[in-house]
């Protein structure tokens, strides 16, 4: 058997204990556990078991209703676990609006701009994470190469440490904006505007350390809301009137993260009991 399934508690979680001061961590975590979500583990010696084959799985089969977190080894990042359970949250929330491409780059945008939230709860708190160690310097290679100097990304993390929240919003923002105009883009010109506008937002240096390739050719790819053309061939879908109201709520809300809360997180703690 190449993938073993298991889940939470079958899992080590690296690096806990540099989150416990984070409060949505445990609820995050807790819900993790109450839904039963699925994970695979490469099977020990077997021609899986490194991190470039996982991605691989990762990257190429993940569906919202069927989100299987492949792992290389029996532990997981806590980070990681987080952006599970982002993504279920996601899916439940949005329900059959979770397959149209609005709904599946929403809930990639708000997974992965969590990454930010935490960056910034993290400064100060926990000198020692080995998330903050690998997340920074991975975000300072991008924005280094975006052309952002060592002290405007300073300055960038002080921001987000300072306000995480809206630190999250702007980088979700522009995560959404920037995937969405890719997947809407009629030619290649017009995709070239859309990230020379990203680039030029607050946190556009942070662009492309995120997969945004993977993202719009995933949901295009896996779309349900696809409808023919003039020609009977496939055109992509207008937005997503229910996704993009929710995008619109975000934006307006004064703490972004209590928003996700009170709308995701808190019905499935009824649901789930925890």
């Amino acid at each position: 058997m190449l993938l073993v399934g298991t889940d939470l508690d079958g899992l080590d979680i690296d690096d806990e204990g540099s989150f416990r001061h984070v409060a949505l961590y445990a609820d995050l975590k807790r819900l993790v556990r109450a839904a039963r979500l699925p994970f695979r583990v490469a099977a020990a010696e077997g021609p899986l078991a490194h991190w470039d084959a996982v991605l691989v799985l990762n990257h190429t089969q993940w569906t919202p209703a069927q989100a299987v977190e492949v792992l290389a080894e029996p532990r997981v990042p806590a980070d990681v676990l987080c952006h599970r359970a982002w993504h279920y949250a996601a899916a439940e929330a949005l329900g059959p609006h979770a397959y149209t491409i609005d709904g599946l780059l929403l809930g990639e945008a708000v997974a992965s701009a969590f990454d930010l939230y935490l960056v910034g709860r993290l400064l100060g708190h926990a000198p020692g994470s080995s998330f903050l160690e690998s997340q920074v310097e991975a975000m300072r290679d991008a924005a280094d190469a975006a052309g952002l100097d060592a002290e405007g990304f300073e300055a960038l993390l002080a921001r987000a440490s300072a306000e995480p929240e809206r630190a999250f919003e702007s980088l979700r923002a522009l995560l959404f904006d920037a995937a969405t105009g890719l997947s809407a883009a009629e030619d290649v010109d017009a995709a070239a505007e859309v990230l020379a506008r990203a680039a030029a937002r607050d946190h556009g240096p942070l662009l492309y350390h995120y997969e945004l390739r993977n993202w719009v050719l995933f949901a295009r790819a896996q779309a349900r809301a696809s409808v023919p053309g003039d020609d009977g061939s496939a055109r992509l879908a207008a937005p997503t009137a229910e996704v993009r109201a929710i995008d619109a709520e975000l934006r307006a809300a004064a703490d972004p993260i209590a928003w996700l809360d009170a709308h995701w997180l808190e019905p499935l703690r009824r649901k789930h009991a925890f």
